[in-house]
């Protein structure tokens, strides 16, 4: 097969470990416009300000979205999720020249020298620019209603940004880390950059909540245009994602009650072929719109061409860099749950093929299927969970879920077992599985504690979706990667590592050390080394 397109992709993904030079002379993270001269441009231009809430939309996934050239890994929060499911157990992508998030795989994403850290920093900080600006839009005692449904979706996607900071900077809840350092809070009175010290775990979290609390009020009975905007129902579930973060279960559980009125999980045979493509698939609560114009920019810094083994312009096919997942996770999976489907076996073979063609080619032949400079054969426990609007498609266009109501059921399930009501806790976990997922399940089977059933259930059914690494950071779980040498982890990923590990811990980039100099970075821990720690154990795949 011929490389020739991606080769001088594969010589700068070896390049892309190290900072580039720019990257000191960006500006400090979450930095914008005061709010009298945001004001006023909006005075003078109102589609300035609706140009620019709608591009905070935009922002979560939009390729380019930090250093605006030609990077496959820039691609904003949505990035950020496949970096964080590489970091975590369940996950792998090929120990390879061509894959830009080895350095997830190995941890080296604790080096402040590299991008991938620096993107994953700058991109929610960004969006928490964008929604400031559209806060300091309109006055502070402003009672026009669209003026504040705007204010109320701004600030929850201020929330939904420091949701995706906070488990990376500090540890959790669990590990009674309340009032240790976090990141830095930017509001839209914030205006000293240069001396702005970590807000504590706690404080993050409050203004998390008060963030979505004005959200849940304001958007009181409130129609969107698409699932790409933020309703009521959309801001009790990210509260719902805090609560369970704060070990507030009850209110958890509640909250994503709320969330899920009115949805209904993807049937068994709405998942018995590819599928979470497009936004209007009734399961999504809340999605990301990606538009062919948005995609074009770089279609190969898209989720399409990293997470879908499907698209016919990507580094997942043209390069043999699938998202697969690790034995130890896929072996647990009974087979008579349909979602041992979502990825190929060892032989290549999967129920979800027999609903794809391409190029002419159909069913389990897919999997074997090579193109020149489109597509290599699968690698085995390859995923086709993520479909494609059309298998073979080169406009990378497909859209990404950010709440899916079966993530709020397992939320709910969670809620009630931690919070004194185990029974139906239970109950709401055996009557999703067992409806929509396995007929044959019962949360006794694998003989795992309840909360570990659920965390189990949450892997498999959240898989790829961004939920691995703050899942096991929430949970103070270690990581565990292999048990010993059998399964299907690369040599130079294959390592375990404790809950309390100072390396789980992000470092804070250089630009953000060298502008703010209140900010005291994260030290401790060291980088994992091969076969470290063998006797771990997480209590899922024991």
């Amino acid at each position: 097969m011929k490389l020739n397109k991606y080769t001088a992709l594969a010589v700068a993904a070896a390049a892309a470990l190290t900072a580039c030079s720019e990257m000191d002379e960006l500006v400090p993270q979450g930095g914008s416009a005061l709010a009298e001269q945001v004001k006023e441009t909006n005075m003078l231009s109102p589609s300035r300000s609706e140009a620019t809430f709608n591009g905070m939309f935009t922002k979560i996934g939009a390729p380019e979205s930090v250093f605006g050239s030609d990077r496959p890994d820039d691609w904003g929060i949505l990035m950020m999720f496949l970096s964080g499911d590489l970091e975590a157990a369940d996950m792998i992508m090929p120990d390879s020249g061509y894959n830009w998030f080895s350095v997830c795989g190995e941890l080296s994403s604790r080096n402040a020298d590299y991008a991938n850290p620096y993107v994953r920093y700058a991109a929610p900080y960004n969006l928490i620019a964008a929604a400031n600006d559209v806060i300091k839009s309109y006055p502070e005692d402003t009672q026009d209603p669209d003026a504040l449904n705007k204010i109320a979706q701004a600030r929850a996607i201020r929330a939904y940004a420091y949701l995706n900071l906070a488990p990376y900077f500090q540890f959790s809840y669990a590990a009674g880390a309340q009032d240790k350092p976090c990141v830095p809070i930017v509001t839209e009175a914030t205006t000293d950059f240069t001396n702005n010290p970590r807000g504590t775990v706690a404080e993050v979290y409050q203004l998390i909540v008060d963030d979505l609390t004005y959200a849940i009020e304001k958007l009181e009975g409130s129609q969107r245009t698409n699932k790409s905007r933020i309703d009521q129902q959309v801001a009790y579930g990210l509260r719902a994602r805090a609560y369970l973060n704060m070990q507030r279960w009850a209110e958890a559980a509640s909250d994503a009650e709320k969330a899920a009125e009115g949805y209904t999980p993807a049937s068994i045979e709405e998942v018995s072929k590819p599928f979470l493509y497009d936004i209007n698939e009734h399961n999504w609560i809340w999605g990301y719109d990606m538009t062919t114009d948005v995609a074009k920019n770089n279609t190969y810094a898209t989720s399409s061409a990293w997470t879908r083994s499907f698209s016919g312009d990507s580094y997942s096919a043209a390069v043999q860099c699938y998202a697969t997942i690790n034995t130890l996770l896929y072996n647990k999976i009974p087979d008579t749950d349909v979602r041992k489907g979502w990825w190929v076996n060892e032989s290549l073979e999967s129920p979800l093929l027999e609903a794809v063609t391409w190029a002419g080619v159909s069913g389990q032949a897919v999997s074997t299927l090579a193109i020149d400079n489109v597509k290599m054969e699968f690698l085995p426990y390859t995923n086709v969970k993520f479909g494609c609007y059309s298998v073979g498609t080169t406009t990378n266009d497909e859209d990404w879920p950010l709440m899916r109501v079966e993530e709020m059921i397992l939320i709910q399930a969670e809620g009630y077992a931690k919070s004194g009501n185990a029974a139906k806790g239970k109950e709401i976990l055996e009557n999703f599985v067992k409806t929509y997922r396995d007929p044959s399940y019962s949360a006794d089977a694998a003989n795992r504690s309840l909360e570990d059933e659920i965390w189990y259930q949450r892997r498999v059914e959240l898989w790829g979706e961004g939920f691995a690494n703050p899942d096991t950071r929430r949970l103070n779980k270690p990581l565990v990667r292999f048990h010993d040498s059998s399964n299907n982890m690369p040599e130079n990923f294959r390592f375990n590592m404790p809950a309390d590990d100072g390396w789980w811990l992000m470092r804070f980039t250089n630009s953000e050390l060298n502008t703010n100099l209140a900010v005291v970075d994260n030290t401790g821990g060291n980088s994992p080394v091969q076969d470290q720690h063998p006797d771990l154990r997480d209590g899922v795949t024991d």
